[in-house]
């Protein structure tokens, strides 16, 4: 692709929960742009930059030395203001103000959908990036900071798994996803959990019952169960399930919820590598005359999908992955 002669002008927010490799998102809209002579804005924390006209212009130089930074440079937030008409067209007139031709959105189906309101209402080129811990977009195989979260949970996990054996204790282990097992059942089947929860795949409390008990007989007195947050909350969980193993076990089970632990810190070597193709693909698309799509990631190649694919629908795991946590556990 040849370098434009005339200067256009783009800009770049990021929006909803942070996840690792965002700044490598970033860093990649940003000097991809500047070398096709392409002026950049950053917009600050999310919609609500959006409407408060929070801009900053970013170079090349601007984005050094933020590829292994996790969270966002440009910060995020979620703003209940972007749901009204009013707002939204300030917005709009806040970037016709600055010449801005078109709007890159880093974020998950809500980020999306609120993007796509732009363009349907003020026709202005909306390029969504996808991103969220828990991989659960439709219309693409990836999203940015899956992989960090995996590993960010195994780590914890592994050093609970020394405890629970040392101990001969059950432990219960809750990993974010409200509505996705994704990253619990990543986590599940890289720490050889004994028993992994997620929200697609309801297991009845009799069966994990029976499990653990079956275990207890062959000899076998620690466990970890991975925990979906969307199944249930940690506490309650352990305590109800204390309840029925009370006769089997010595100790009373014990429970972590791993939180935003899990969201944090320095982006893998796959979030950073794939974070900066997905930057450099959505750029580099928008020039060849595309607008209104989200990058994804389908069959190990990256594509562009009309934005409107992702809304009202939930990426499910493959049933067999599950099956093969199960299988493993035993």
């Amino acid at each position: 692709m040849k370098k434009l002669n005339k200067m256009g002008k783009i800009a770049v927010l990021t929006s909803g929960g942070d996840a690792p490799g965002l700044n490598a998102c970033i860093r990649a809209v940003v000097r991809t742009a500047c070398y096709y002579n392409l002026e950049v804005i950053g917009i600050k924390r999310g919609y609500k930059g959006l409407i408060e006209k929070d801009f900053i212009p970013l170079s090349a130089r601007d984005v050094a030395g933020i590829l292994q930074k996790g969270g966002t440079i440009l910060l995020s937030s979620r703003e209940p203001r972007f749901h009204e008409y009013e707002y939204r067209k300030l917005a709009y007139e806040n970037l016709k103000s600055e010449n801005i031709e078109a709007l890159f959105v880093i974020g998950g189906n809500g980020t999306f959908q609120a993007a796509n309101l732009l363009a349907k209402e003020f026709d202005i080129p909306i390029i969504g990036i996808p991103k969220t811990i828990d991989n659960d977009l439709y219309g693409t195989d990836y999203t940015i900071g899956f992989d960090t979260a995996v590993n960010n949970a195994v780590e914890a996990v592994d050093k609970i798994k020394d405890t629970s054996i040392s101990h001969e204790r059950i432990f219960v282990v809750e990993v974010m996803g409200r509505d996705s097992g994704f990253l619990a059942l990543e986590v599940g089947l890289a720490t050889g959990a004994e028993i992994t929860l997620i929200p697609e795949y309801p297991f009845p409390m009799h069966h994990i019952v029976e499990s653990i008990i079956s275990s207890i007989k062959k000899g076998k007195r620690f466990a970890i169960i991975i925990l979906a947050e969307g199944v249930a909350h940690a506490k309650e969980f352990a305590e109800t399930l204390n309840k029925h193993l009370k006769p089997y076990i010595d100790e009373d089970i014990r429970y972590t919820v791993l939180g935003y632990i899990q969201r944090g810190g320095s982006p893998t070597a796959f979030d950073r590598v794939i974070a900066s193709k997905f930057g450099v693909f959505a750029v580099e698309h928008y020039l060849s005359g595309n607008k209104n799509f989200m990058v994804a990631y389908e069959n190990g190649k990256l594509t562009a999908k009309p934005l409107e694919i992702s809304f009202g629908k939930i990426k499910k795991p493959d049933l067999k992955d599950y099956q093969i946590a199960n299988i493993l556990s035993s």
